[in-house]
């Protein structure tokens, strides 16, 4: 093992993962229906269907790990007064359901995962673009049942919210196309864009966290690997996300010869005005990251201006 993994050995056991703290939202809007999700992906979805006929409360606040999430009592209060409950699925939320027990309502609770496309165990299935669209008409769905006077709004919502995500996977998908697929080569903190990899031909040869969660810890034995693989394969740029410390990737990048490209928003949305503060945006700002990691900045992506949520 090098001198650098070595020396880091220390700070792989104290991995650190930015949790962050709950949503500090306004107050609800009296008799307006009250939606609460998971999730900042999923918030998100929701705010573009509900538009300014629905109240929608996020649990997370953006660059929060939903995977060590522990609620809070503002959370019950909140959860106590929803119609409907957003629930992403598999193991990235599953505090939810105790929370909702705790806050004596009766919500609606929609568990993405009973309808989107997915992998395995993995729940991070809003990679795939494909997926926000099945999310959205649940959102669209649920809402309209739980509030039928408004269901013409919230369904013309949607309509104009898929047509954008459609564009958006077709811009994805032609970007990523510019790079040949021998250097589609994708390393990141934690498997958490398989769905993405497998949308848009990208191969994925490794992770610094071996797990679809982030509470996972890399042996150093582990991390070794990894950089041999990375000089292997002749990846060229390995990926932290925007809410960790990146010191771990950082070594296996000086042990392996790659660079470390721009963050990628994988279980979060980032913070407001950043450019990965709305699900369409982080997926741009992903996709850009990636281009340019893999070109080594000689190619760039482009999204059309109809893409702009």
């Amino acid at each position: 093992m090098s001198r650098s993994l070595r020396l880091l050995a220390p700070v792989l056991a104290a991995l650190v993962v930015t949790s962050g703290c709950g949503s500090d939202e306004p107050s609800p809007k009296s008799g307006t229906l009250q939606l609460v999700s998971t999730t900042t992906q999923l918030a998100d979805l929701a705010r573009n269907v509900a538009g300014d006929r629905a109240d929608v409360r996020g649990l997370l606040k953006p660059n929060a790990d939903p995977h060590d999430y522990e609620v809070r009592p503002s959370d019950i209060d909140g959860l106590s007064d929803a119609r409907v409950v957003l629930q992403s699925g598999g193991d990235l939320d599953g505090w939810l359901g105790g929370a909702v027990q705790n806050a004596g309502g009766s919500p609606t609770v929609i568990k993405l995962t009973d309808s989107v496309k997915t992998t395995g165990d993995d729940p991070h299935w809003w990679q795939d673009p494909r997926n926000a669209v099945v999310a959205v008409r649940k959102i669209r769905d649920a809402l309209s049942e739980a509030d039928p006077p408004n269901a013409r709004a919230y369904g013309a919502n949607a309509n104009s919210y898929i047509a954008d995500l459609d564009s958006l996977d077709s811009a994805v998908a032609a970007c990523v196309g510019r790079i040949p697929s021998s250097g589609r080569k994708l390393v990141t903190t934690h498997d958490a864009l398989g769905y993405y990899a497998q949308r848009y031909g990208i191969e994925v040869i490794g992770a610094v966290i071996p797990s679809l969660s982030t509470r996972g810890q890399p042996s150093s034995g582990e991390t070794a690997e990894l950089a041999k693989t990375i000089r292997r394969e002749r990846v060229k740029t390995i990926f932290a996300e925007s809410s960790v410390n990146p010191k771990v990737e950082q070594a296996i990048a000086r042990e392996s010869g790659a660079s470390i490209g721009r963050p990628l928003y994988a279980d979060t949305l980032g913070p407001k005005g950043s450019a990965g503060d709305t699900y369409v945006k982080s997926i741009q700002a992903n996709t850009k990251a990636l281009i340019a990691g893999f070109s080594q900045g000689t190619e760039r992506c482009d999204f059309p201006a109809l893409v702009s949520r």
